[in-house]
């Protein structure tokens, strides 16, 4: 199984913004979570990693939303490549991890692009003004190794929602790579 390291964002930066189709066929945007925490997932269907953590991540989701921290999905996989990984296969996933969050659809790779989106899953936590505080593994555990708890993340969210400052040292999430179109894999590879 071949891991793919996030590219581990500036911290800081700015929420890139994004207008993009969820499972549900509706518009999903950044300024739908205005003055929220949000957690940015990329995610897709077939991804090992992805599956492994699916159950983890929906429980999470739903326990920090009533603690005020949103969650949003996108996948950003070719689906000439993937045909799993389209609005249809989304939809089955979600319903079958029971994500409690939209899953949106990055048909462009644009928006992948804008975050510096390497590997499924690949998170980012911004604060309430949509500045990244953290990026990096949901935990330690693999398909191979561990049942996910959701640690690394889970203490993340916490700092943040208690108003303090996350430490800087963060563990970079790994997965699959994201499914570029042919010729459409960003430069940002060349320059880690």
């Amino acid at each position: 199984m071949v891991m793919t390291p996030s590219t581990m964002l500036t911290l800081g930066t700015e929420a890139p913004d994004f207008e993009l189709v969820s499972t549900e066929g509706q518009t999903v945007r950044l300024g739908d979570y205005a003055g929220k925490p949000l957690l940015v997932a990329f995610i897709c269907n077939h991804c090992p990693f992805v599956k492994h953590l699916g159950g983890a991540l929906a429980d999470f989701a739903r326990e920090y939303e009533a603690k005020g921290l949103a969650t949003v999905a996108i996948s950003s996989n070719d689906v000439e490549q993937y045909p799993e990984d389209g609005l249809e296969g989304m939809a089955e996933e979600k319903a079958n991890y029971g994500y409690p969050f939209a899953y949106a659809w990055d048909e462009t790779q644009d928006v992948a692009k804008a975050y510096r989106a390497a590997c499924t899953p690949d998170f980012f936590l911004f604060n309430a003004d949509h500045q990244l505080v953290y990026r990096g593994q949901f935990d330690e555990t693999r398909p191979d190794k561990g049942t996910p708890t959701g640690a690394d993340m889970r203490s993340a969210a916490d700092t943040l929602l208690a108003g303090n400052d996350i430490p800087k040292d963060q563990a970079p999430s790994v997965g699959c790579n994201i499914k570029w179109k042919k010729g459409g894999e960003p430069d940002y590879f060349g320059a880690q």
